[in-house]
């Protein structure tokens, strides 16, 4: 059996393998990461685990009390401007180097030992040199990547480690002859910056964070959300605070939920008022009317101090709304008047086959059931209906009028055949003639009422829909 490891090599590879099997530190008690946010005005706050950017926010949870291995957390919101990034992400490269080096480093290096130890041991034993050398280069590869896969952990070691195979497979390629070798370069992880990465903060450092966040956040909900949660820590167990310090806390947070209350309180009853008069408004075509809800939107949001800007922006966009609604309405009643002698026309040029149509409902009412009318009637019937289509086709009616009046054209046309195909039924007993003769009546019926409708609309001022 032939080896092809240098004797100061195999030396130098079993003192790395001694401080590769260091002992492997315990399991921290919970798996989260504790990570800071700094704000660029020199506070911070706590993560619980990661947090993420969204758009122009940063989410994350905080912990609101409970105990420090199963903290009470609360989801909540900064504006990502407000963060000193780069501060934060030297903590968070520093936070997450310092859990993994707590939890899974030690037992993940002591892995990544025991398989280079067995693909060493592989080498040593191999009497092909061939083979030694595919080995030893597959090693060397794993070992140079795993740095940067498991947050640069132990790096200098692993590359003295990489640097001894280095030399073993130059041995290697010489003995084999070889005069020309190819370096495989692996960027190296950068080294992590180090700061001290701080525990679970205490209760009256959280209650701290959370009345600070909230003094920042301008979303009413969310405030007393935050209130409400600092309310219970000190309700808990003091957080922290003792005598007349928890006394004067509590009674602080207390009128800070009050505040936000009444002011919510004012603020609903304002919308109210004002979407109701906007809305009455643009309902009488008053544009001037809803310019002053406006108006009043402006100065009664001054006057409380303008606390909700989120309420405000919605009833200024429904109050912009109703201003449309009102000269939308105003135009349409200002082509009313002007076309109002023009509808009227058109209401006697028709109104007298429209009254002879209606008379004809009960008639045409019997047709749809199947139930007569008597044939005296059927034909009187018949007779009235005769030729009232073309009379109508006739009329010369304005653009705005030509929908209502095909209605009405249809109307008496469906009814002429309901008449004619009744009369038909009757004359040839022809049960399926009869039920033609009901379906034209029941088209003769809708279209009726639409036409009625339609010409009623066109006579009565416009109104908001």
């Amino acid at each position: 059996m032939m080896a092809f490891w240098p004797m100061r090599a195999r030396l130098r590879l079993l003192a790395a393998m001694v401080i590769w099997a260091c002992a492997v530190s315990a399991q921290a008690a919970t798996d989260a990461t504790l990570f800071r946010l700094f704000l660029k005005d020199g506070s911070a706050l706590v993560s619980y685990g990661e947090f993420t950017r969204v758009q122009d926010r940063v989410v994350f949870s905080m912990p609101v009390g409970g105990s420090p291995n199963e903290p009470r957390l609360q989801v909540v919101w900064i504006l990502a401007a407000s963060v000193d990034w780069p501060r934060t992400d030297r903590y968070s490269e520093s936070a997450r180097y310092q859990h993994y080096a707590d939890t899974k480093g030690d037992e993940d290096f002591a892995i990544l030992n025991n398989e280079v130890a067995k693909v060493l041991n592989d080498i040593a034993l191999s009497t092909n040199r061939a083979q030694a050398l595919a080995l030893a280069t597959r090693a060397r590869a794993a070992l140079a990547e795993w740095p940067n896969q498991h947050h640069g952990y132990r790096q200098d070691e692993v590359r003295e480690i990489v640097a001894i195979i280095d030399e073993s497979i130059a041995n290697l390629r010489s003995a084999g002859g070889a005069t020309n070798f190819d370096v495989a370069l692996v960027a190296s992880a950068p080294a992590v910056p180090l700061e001290p990465v701080l525990g679970m903060p205490s209760q009256r450092e959280q209650l701290d964070q959370v009345l600070r966040l909230a003094a920042m956040t301008p979303n009413a909900t969310d405030r007393v959300a935050l209130l409400q949660s600092a309310l219970v820590m000190v309700n808990e167990n003091g957080a922290g605070l003792v005598g007349t310090a928890l006394t004067a806390t509590r009674a602080s947070i207390e009128a800070r939920i009050r505040s936000d209350f009444e002011i919510d309180r004012k603020y609903s009853r304002l919308a109210q008022q004002l979407t109701q008069r906007a809305t009455r408004e643009a309902g009488r075509a008053r544009i001037t009317g809803v310019e002053k809800t406006m108006d009043r939107l402006v100065r009664e949001d001054v006057k409380l101090g303008q606390r909700r800007p989120e309420i405000v922006e919605s009833l200024r966009a429904s109050i912009e709304a109703s201003l449309g609604d009102a000269r939308r309405l105003r135009l349409l009643r200002d082509q009313w008047v002007l076309r109002q002698a023009l509808y009227r026309d058109y209401q006697r040029l028709v109104g007298g086959e429209l009254l002879s149509l209606v008379k004809s409902q009960p008639q045409l009412e019997a047709i749809r059931r199947l139930d007569g009318p008597p044939l005296g009637t059927l034909q009187s019937l018949r007779s009235r209906l005769t030729g009232g289509a073309e009379r109508l086709e006739r009329i010369e009616v304005p653009e705005d009028l030509r929908g209502t009046h095909s209605m009405l054209v249809g109307a008496w046309r469906f009814a002429e055949n309901a008449a004619k195909g009744r009369a038909e039924a009757v004359s040839s007993g022809n049960v399926a003639r009869a039920w033609e003769a009901s379906s034209a009546a029941a088209g003769a019926l809708l279209m009726l009422s639409q036409a009625q409708k339609g010409i009623q609309d066109l006579l009565e001022l416009p109104r908001l829909k």
